[in-house]
């Protein structure tokens, strides 16, 4: 699965002290240096972290570099902690499941529960017995029943999209392995082993002594903990932008050329803009910048998404937004432009399948509308609908049906409109339209639930060769029709074309709030201004900002000024739950519609 990353305006400006400042290392052979400087005092050292680090690379640099200094050291790798490899497979079948699709979420494991008890107890021993330094490298060389063993403990971090790269690329090295498998897939890692190192994570956050940066092995950067938990507190008090993520699809389209200049990226299908899943990148005002996990922000997670989220959904972020490109130059037919005809689970659904803690709630916002702009929602009033389950079936996205429009509405869509799409509701983007998609997230490791039912039998897009000649889609057909409401097209009329009702009005700006049901638990409010608005998050509710209209706004917080940022057009921000009252300003007066989307 391709993954284009997008830089640009994602920088989050924070002010923090000159000592965390001064308490930063970058470069590779700066902090090889300043590992083996520290490690000269130490007899144990652990080199733990997540996933998509060249543990072994780095150990080794350390090693000669403790060399040159005339200290020789022993290089444990941690794959010797755990269980068998068919052991292994044995604990982690109940969660990658025989379902084709998905997995189901281990729920409470940790590492230990996989690591060799004898095994952990022989390395104790001999860390406690050495004459040499001894550093145990790889995911899980600390875990609790071995930290008290170690002098230092560093801890190494790369993001999620990196890791994805190096998934798909067979370059990923899971527990207990020294080198990749090429069977290992993303079903195990996202619903196993991204949990067990997810919780090791935030065991780590209060047990290493120093952090790392080490996306790019070339480029490490490291921290101690005391400048890191400083950069971390004090970024949460900040609005929160996140690095985007492109990705092309068999509907993928061009606008984003002429938005963005992302190398190598030929059609956009999706445009994420926020979510668990992606990075963020932290100007702190040292030389370099740190680029780590959007998810570590959440060791504050009631400042960042609200006290009732923090309890209720603890770990989780729970907003997506992406950005769905749908312009062609030419006029194209709908089995070319239009998104998989499909649906989304509720929560009930996706807790009982999946063992997620929240559903896939969905809007559709027009954000721009072209000649044809349409959205595909809800069946027809007087079609059959066991005949189209049944051609879905028959087809399997491998056969093209051909009366597929006989059965699924078509709406046309103009710029501002919003479509709520709660669970079980079939639809999809038809093209010639910008859609701003504001979700749920029902997972911190980003896993996506939606339940494809038909993709016109067409080719997908084949990255390597930049044409669309892969293979076809997938198809959820069980999924997908359990979990379908069958929803015709009065109930989509009447109910999901949200209406807006302006909610506040003055001569500096207006705001408007969207309909909603009962099921759909957030809200969707727009800001129209050209000088200035202002808003507040009440202290109560993690808040995503998009700037539809306009060209580039400032938000800042009204009672500490000092605490903004700056986004572009169809870019979007976090405003954590604390952060209170904030202003939104035109910066060059231009009149501006931001959309405001919220839990409930």
């Amino acid at each position: 699965m391709p993954l284009y990353e997008d830089k640009h305006n994602a920088e989050n400006v924070i002010k923090v002290s000159q000592a965390t400042k001064d308490a930063a290392v970058f470069g590779k052979d700066n902090v090889v240096a300043f590992i083996a400087n520290q490690a000269k005092k130490a007899k144990a050292v652990a080199l733990d972290g997540w996933y998509g680090v060249e543990y072994a690379t780095i150990a080794g640099f350390i090693a000669d570099e403790m060399k040159k200094g005339g200290v020789e050291c022993e290089l444990v790798n941690a794959s010797t902690l755990y269980i068998s490899k068919e052991a292994l497979a044995e604990y982690k079948q109940p969660y990658i499941t025989d379902d084709p699709g998905f997995g189901y979420v281990n729920g409470e494991g940790v590492i230990s529960d996989i690591q060799d008890q004898d095994a952990v107890k022989a390395l104790k021993e001999k860390l406690a017995k050495t004459e040499k330094t001894v550093f145990v490298y790889g995911a899980g060389a600390a875990t609790p029943e071995l930290r008290d063993a170690y002098d230092l403990v560093f801890y190494f971090d790369t993001t999620m999209q990196r890791l994805e790269l190096k998934m798909w690329e067979s370059e990923l090295v899971p527990f207990g392995y020294t080198e990749a498998p090429e069977w290992y897939n993303w079903k195990e890692y996202h619903y196993n082993d991204f949990y067990l190192l997810w919780r090791h994570k935030k065991y780590m956050f209060n047990q290493m002594d120093f952090y790392l940066e080490a996306y790019d092995l070339d480029d490490l950067k490291l921290v101690t903990k005391a400048a890191y938990d400083e950069i971390v507190e004090t970024a949460v008090k900040y609005p929160i932008k996140q690095v985007q993520i492109f990705q092309p699809g068999p509907w993928g389209a061009y606008r984003h050329k002429d938005l963005w200049n992302i190398e190598g990226l030929e059609i956009s299908a999706w445009n994420k803009m926020s979510g668990p899943e992606m990075s963020v990148v932290i100007d702190f005002g040292a030389e370099k910048m740190l680029n780590f996990p959007l998810i570590n922000l959440l060791k504050h997670n009631k400042e960042v998404t609200g006290d009732y989220m923090a309890q209720t959904y603890p770990d989780l972020w729970p907003l997506d937004i992406w950005l769905d490109d749908g312009y062609f130059p030419d006029k194209q037919p709908a089995e070319r432009i239009s998104m998989p005809i499909h649906n989304h689970p509720s929560s009930r659904y996706v807790k009982t399948h999946f063992n997620e803690p929240l559903g896939r709630y969905e809007t559709y916002y027009i954000a721009e509308a072209y000649e044809g702009a349409n959205t595909w929602m809800g069946f027809k009033e007087d079609c059959d609908l066991e005949a189209f389950e049944n051609k879905c079936y028959e087809s399997n996205n491998l056969l093209p049906i051909e009366d597929w429009k006989e059965y699924i509405c078509n709406w046309k869509s103009n710029v501002g409109d919003l479509y709520l799409i709660p669970p079980g509701t079939t639809h999809g983007h038809g093209g010639n339209q910008m859609v701003l998609e504001m979700d749920t997230s029902p997972s911190i490791a980003g896993t996506e639930y939606s339940f494809f039912q038909y993709d016109f039998a067409r080719n997908s897009w084949d990255d390597n060769k930049k044409t669309m000649t892969g293979k076809p889609l997938k198809m959820h057909l069980d999924h997908a029709f359990d979990n379908e409401h069958y929803r015709r097209e009065n109930y989509v009329r009447d109910h999901l074309r949200a209406r807006a009702e302006v909610t506040t009005w003055n001569k500096e700006f207006w705001m408007d709030k969207f309909s909603s049901l009962p099921e759909m638990p957030f809200d969707i409010e727009r800001i129209y201004f050209d000088k200035r608005g202002e808003y507040t998050t009440g202290g109560e509710h993690l808040q995503i900002v998009t700037l539809t209209v306009g060209h580039n706004v400032t938000i800042r917080s009204k009672s500490n000024p000092e605490l903004s940022t700056s986004i572009e057009r169809l870019q979007c921000v976090a405003i954590p739950a604390y952060f209170g009252d904030y202003e939104i300003i035109s910066e060059d007066g231009s009149f501006c519609t931001c959309v405001i989307f919220y839990m409930k």
